[in-house]
């Protein structure tokens, strides 16, 4: 393929972004394709596919180029591993790709290397899910992420939007066990699709889907998405309530909560109220109201790195334990929300048991008015995000 100084010099602009000034691979990116507005669909997947790709395996590759800052060796790299020949420019002169590729061989013995986590992040992995587990699931956790759609039922049925689809050549398939759910076979930006400004769908992932279908909602409940962000679960919930019942979506953040407005007005969802979590009055005022309360806690984000691979970078043992302790506090207070005989849903897109399972057992074992009903743990390696969600009963 034909390179262009103007794409490669734009990818390694924007690594500067994202490893000196701090910004999100998607932040980075979305600046960066609103000052080229004239690129073709083609340039765009090109420098997005290279910057997440290098993003995902920036240990290793700024091993390989001997600089973890120099972003065009970098992007050098990249294009070698990739088999794409460099073009005689300037900045390419003393790049070496036999030795790139000797050097990679070598590293393979360093396995967090050669898997690009940070040595702590990879110390914790092996500590909490053991040696083996770790390992499969890091691997798995360097793959690209699938673009999983939740159709949406009040508006349209899965067969439907499919033939939709089909009709504008865009293959999509089912997923086993995901009612809801259609995979692209091909990438595409879909938010410009038609069907979506329509409200026909969302872009969810399979396993963040599950979490709605374990929450399993009746049409009667009043349920409580006590940490619903931008709403995404909220919208599935109404969904699977048929637009029946209430659902109040809390927050602390009152813009995201604006933007589910948006998002419910788009998804013809209806039963939902938004309140922006202020205070402690907030919650007080709930006490013992929710048939059902989720709670999809914040957490490390360990199990969705597939689609948030800078979050390997960004991350550290620090924020995991302030994490741990937001965590405790919320399903400590939040739980009060629940009436008795209602369930409580813990949730986080967390692979680590000391935010899932221990999380829960704390828990338990200071509020003897809940019981643990089941939980279930989905693993990246089963090709989707990672998840966990566990439902408990209170029972006085």
């Amino acid at each position: 393929m034909k390179l262009y100084k103007n794409l490669v010099n734009s990818i390694a602009e924007t690594l500067t972004d994202i490893f000196v000034k701090n910004r999100y691979a998607d932040k980075a990116l979305e600046k960066l394709f609103k000052q080229n507005p004239k690129w073709g669909s083609r340039d765009r997947r090109f420098v997005a596919e290279a910057v997440y790709d290098i993003v995902r395996n920036y240990r290793l590759y700024a091993e390989l180029a001997q600089s973890p800052k120099n972003f065009w060796f970098i992007t050098a790299v990249w294009l070698i591993l990739k088999d794409i020949e460099l073009p005689s420019w300037q900045e390419f002169l003393h790049v070496d790709p036999a030795f790139i590729l000797k050097q990679k061989e070598r590293l393979k013995t360093q396995v967090a290397v050669y898997q690009s986590y940070p040595d702590w992040l990879w110390q914790l992995g092996e500590n909490e899910l053991g040696k083996n587990v770790w390992e499969t699931e890091a691997v798995a956790m360097n793959q690209q992420a699938e673009v999983v759609l939740r159709v949406n039922t009040l508006k349209t049925t899965v067969q439907k939007l499919k033939e939709e689809f089909a009709n504008e050549k865009i293959e999509t398939i089912f997923i086993q066990n995901n009612t809801n759910a259609l995979q692209l076979v091909k990438r595409e930006n879909v938010f410009k699709n038609k069907y979506f400004a329509e409200g026909w769908f969302e872009v969810q992932d399979a396993g963040s889907q599950q979490i709605g279908e374990f929450v399993n909602p009746k049409p009667t409940d009043l349920v409580i998405d006590a940490c619903a962000g931008a709403g995404g679960k909220s919208l599935q919930l109404a969904a699977l309530m048929q637009n029946k019942g209430k659902i109040i979506s809390m927050d602390v953040e009152a813009w995201k909560l604006e933007e589910l407005k948006k998002r419910a007005r788009r998804a013809g969802a209806f039963n939902i109220e938004t309140r922006v979590i202020e205070d402690s009055k907030t919650v007080k005022r709930l006490e013992s109201k929710a048939d059902k309360i989720l709670l999809d806690v914040p957490c490390s984000g360990l199990g969705v790195i597939k689609r948030n691979p800078d979050a390997k970078w960004k991350l550290n043992a620090e924020t995991i334990e302030r994490t741990k302790l937001l965590q405790q506090k919320i399903i400590t207070e939040y739980s009060t929300m629940v009436k008795t005989g209602g369930s409580l849903i813990y949730s986080t897109c967390s692979i680590l048991p000391s935010e899932n399972k221990q999380q829960v057992d704390v828990f338990l074992k200071a509020n003897l008015n809940f019981e643990f009903i089941k939980d279930t743990t989905i693993l990246p390696s089963q090709g989707y995000d990672g998840f966990y969600m566990c439902e408990l009963k209170k029972i006085s």
